[in-house]
């Protein structure tokens, strides 16, 4: 499980607003022992105020799923972690989460993620099969 949500390019993170409306987004992760870490980046936005960090500062329940799909039904996979996000505005928690970020992705080399950090603090893994 630790290894195809480490290897994952994009995975899909869920959130839940403060009226209970579910919410899901793909987005670029890295994980750092029990700490899945996104980042707000610089593709074109209205704002860094994301739907998904206006959801977890009301609701800090977060699940996120990587999988694999092919025709090939017996090579179908899932891994979802459920735990708690929290957002990291700066500090050196943010730093070494951008540095990680950087290292697997070279777009954020070229240009640093200038919006806040999201930090998941895995409680639960799950995986199918």
């Amino acid at each position: 499980m630790r290894r195809r949500v480490a290897e994952a390019r994009v995975a899909h993170l869920a959130t839940t607003s403060a009226d209970g409306r579910a919410h899901v987004v793909p987005c670029c992760i890295v994980l750092s022992g029990e700490i899945i870490y996104s980042a707000v980046d610089a593709k074109p936005k209205s704002s860094f105020r994301l739907q998904r960090i206006r959801n977890l500062e009301a609701n800090p329940t977060a699940s996120l799923v990587v999988d694999r799909y092919e025709e090939d039904w017996t090579q179908l996979w899932w891994v979802r972690t459920d735990g708690t996000g929290r957002i990291v505005r700066g500090g050196p928690e943010r730093d070494a989460a951008l540095e990680l970020l950087a290292a697997k992705y070279p777009q954020y080399v070229r240009e640093p993620p200038p919006g806040p950090v999201i930090g998941i603090d895995i409680t639960v893994w799950r995986a199918w099969p």
